[in-house]
Parts: structure tokens; sequence; C-alpha cells
């Protein structure tokens, strides 16, 4: 850990996770009431203080900070503020190239800057950036890699390996007169070099948090961050061909329209769900989930992280449930059948979720964006959480949680004031 507190403020200063015959929730609740501990901290140990003061860890992890907002970019400029969501991919050379969205709003800098032509809003500065590294864990490249959109939240990685930068922004040059675009949109990233953005309007306009693809079909499952949101579905007209149209949904539960899941939802009973067809996919205004609501759609509170793991699409909800602390659901795409997996309770360690991801292991690893300390935690398939690591630094959220393609290394940002981490060690204790 050579990077210390010390070294990076100055650094800042010269550039500016029961039983198996319970279901995960029930056991998690049972656990709770019985006063027995939710922390299953066998799984890797104890958290251990950072001598650096900035990422505490289980003994035998480490960890090292690849890079920084404000500092230096391979083509020239400076690393965008509020990394947030992220991804990773193989590329040439056995190196792995990470994108990292920006959540950067109008009028933040230092902001992805690019050429005209691969420039979606000439005066909106989110974006992403990619970072190439090497089997070594190595930075050996940083630029940006998609420019012109505005607080790129999250997004989620595609089976034919890109990855989907979600817009979490409105606003129209109705709205700003300094817009000279539509905003709103999802934007498809390669990871292998700066990207000609393309808004993907038939996906939606709507305050974008995080996508999922099912592999069996190619559908695209959404987020949608609101205290009102709703779940949608993209079927593409052709898979693996985003910007070719398609059909967008919203998720319904059977029987039971306009169902509020923010409280007082079942602990472990699996609803059917039903597709309701949406028609203004691209209003001029905030209102695709009040269309959506109208003709039944499910409300959901804060829609955010999401990801497909072994057959089913999971996602957060930051603030639902009955103590407004959060909640994880998770859908079969299959049986087409809804589940709530997980809800902060009294007495348990998990709230707040946000990102999240599949560890190769098996066991869903969830950023949590609420109140300090800031923790990632470890949820197993029997709803047993942990703590994995915690922000030593700040009171900042946790971001982008994900593992590199051969699992050894899981990366998480620190959003403020921008930090991107590389965590290796002893996975092999799970």
């Amino acid at each position: 850990m050579s990077f210390s507190r010390r070294n990076f403020l100055t650094l800042l200063g010269a550039s500016a996770v029961g039983t198996t015959m319970l279901s995960p929730l029930k056991s998690h609740y049972r656990r709770v009431a019985a006063g027995v501990p939710t922390l299953a901290q066998d799984r890797f140990g104890a958290l251990l203080p950072d001598p650096d003061g900035i990422f505490d860890l289980p003994e035998g992890f480490q960890y090292k900070v690849l890079a920084y907002s404000g500092g230096n970019l391979s083509d020239g400029g400076k690393v965008p503020l509020a990394p947030d969501g992220m991804a990773a991919f193989p590329i040439a050379d056995g190196k792995t190239a990470l994108i990292c969205n920006h959540e950067v709003g109008l009028g933040q800098t230092p902001g992805a800057i690019a050429a005209a032509d691969y420039h979606y809003d000439e005066l909106a500065t989110g974006g992403t950036t990619t970072l190439v590294i090497n089997k070594q864990r190595e930075l050996e490249q940083h630029y940006i890699s998609l420019a012109g959109t505005i607080r790129n939240c999250a997004g989620g990685t595609t089976p034919w390996g890109t990855w989907v930068s979600c817009e979490e922004d409105i606003s129209t040059p109705k709205l700003n007169s300094s817009l000279r675009q539509k905003h709103g949109y999802n934007f498809e990233v390669s990871p292998e070099a700066l990207t000609v953005p393309v808004p993907l309007k038939a996906m939606g306009r709507f305050n974008h948090e995080a996508i999922a693809v099912d592999p069996a079909t190619g559908f695209v499952y959404q987020t949608e961050d609101r205290n009102d949101s709703c779940i949608y579905r993209f079927r593409p007209n052709k898979c693996q061909h985003l910007s070719e149209g398609g059909t967008l949904e919203a998720l319904a539960i059977a029987g039971q329209p306009t169902r509020d899941t923010t409280k007082a939802f079942p602990q472990n009973q699996p609803f059917s769900v039903e597709w309701i067809p949406l028609d203004n996919i691209d209003p001029e205004d905030d209102t695709l989930r009040y269309e959506a609501q109208a003709k039944g759609a499910a409300i959901f509170k804060r829609g955010e992280g999401m990801i497909y793991g072994q057959g089913k699409i999971y996602w957060t909800c930051t603030s639902g449930g009955d103590r407004n602390q959060g909640q994880i659901f998770s859908y079969e795409p299959a049986t087409n059948q809804l589940s709530l997996f997980l809800e902060a309770v009294r007495g348990s360690v998990f709230q707040y979720p946000d990102n999240l991801t599949m560890a190769p292991f098996g066991d869903l690893i969830v950023c949590e964006d609420g109140v300090q300390p800031q923790c990632l935690y470890g949820v197993t398939p029997t709803g047993n959480c942990y703590k994995f690591g915690r922000n030593a630094l700040n009171d900042s959220e946790l971001a982008g949680v994900c593992f590199s393609p051969d699992g050894r290394t899981m990366f998480v940002n620190i959003q403020r004031p921008g930090l991107t981490l590389a965590i290796w060690g002893q996975w092999q204790r799970s």
C-alpha cells in the first residue's frame, strides 16, 4: 500500500457480503430476530485498519491506487471527476481494459473532453475513461473513451463484449440553453478505443442508472434512479445491435397493477411478472415512468446497480424497504418470477446498496452509498452478509465494483475525490 493518504492529498493539491433450507431473505431475518450476528466474517476475516488511511481490507489482501481525478491521462488531458460504474474486459496480450464512468455534471471540471467528431454534446463533460492494465496490475494507458454526455452513473456489460454507459440526467436544450442535444440516454462503448457517441434512443429516455443483459435472449434490463422508479426491459430488433431499435417494456407484477414494492413486500414469495409495452419512449419531459405506471408497472425506490449472474437479474433499490435502507431484488427470466432477495432490517450490516457485481466465487459484492463508514458488502447465496472493505479516507460512496477477466483482481472507486483501486489477495479462502 505504497500510495499513502498524505501522498494522495499532496498529488490532489498539486493537480488542483444459513441454511440452504431457507430463502436468503428469510434466513437473514431469522438471524437478525434471534440476535445472531449477520456478519459472515469467517468468509475472509475481520477488516484491518489501513496504515495509509485509504481502504481497510481483511488480512491477506492489498490494494494499489491506479488513478485519481485530476491526474494525467495518456491523451494529454486530466482524469475526470467522480468515477462511478465500471467493468473489466480482456484485451490483447493478457491485458485488461477497465472502462470507468464519470458522473460529471454540467459545469464540473475536469471532465471528459474529446475531438468534436467524438463529442456528443460540446458543452457536456461526462463520459467514460478506459484504463489499460497489464498482468502486473500496472497502468499502461488511460484515455477518454466516451465524451459529451452528462452524469454517466452506472451501466453494464454485454455478452458481446461492450460496455453500456448510462446517463443519469434528462437535461434538454429547452431546459438548459447551453446544451445542443437531449440527454437521458444509453451509449455503447468499445473496450478498444475512443467511441463515436450514438444515443440508444429506443432504450428509452429517463434517469438511467444501470443495465444487465440476459445472454440467453439478448434482452436488456434497466434500472431508473428515482424514488418512484420502474424496471425496464429492452428487446432489440437484432441481437448485439442495440442501435437498430427494438421494443421497450416495463415490469408489472401479475394481478397487482402499479404495485409499490418499497414497503411491506413479502419476504419469501415469488411473483409472476408481466412486461408492458411502452409507447412514448423518447418523451420531451421526464415522464416515461408515469406512462409505465399508468399502465400498471410496479414502483421501485431508487433502482440502482444491476447485474446478471447464475441465471438471474439482480438489482438494488438503495432506499427501498420498510426502513428505507435498501433492498436487493432478483428476477429469473427463465421462470418469469420476481423475488425480494434481501432487505436491510434493524440489526443487519447490509444497508444502502448501490453498484454491485457477481464475484467469481458466487457472492454478490455490493457498494454502499449511505452514511459513514462506507463499505463493500459481500452477500452469500444464502443471504449471509459480511464486510469486505471499508473506505477509510472519507465519507464518499463506493462505486464501480467489478472483477478482472481472470477473477484475480477486484476494482472499485472511491467516488470523491476520485480514486480507482485494484484489490487482490487470498480469494481462495472463500
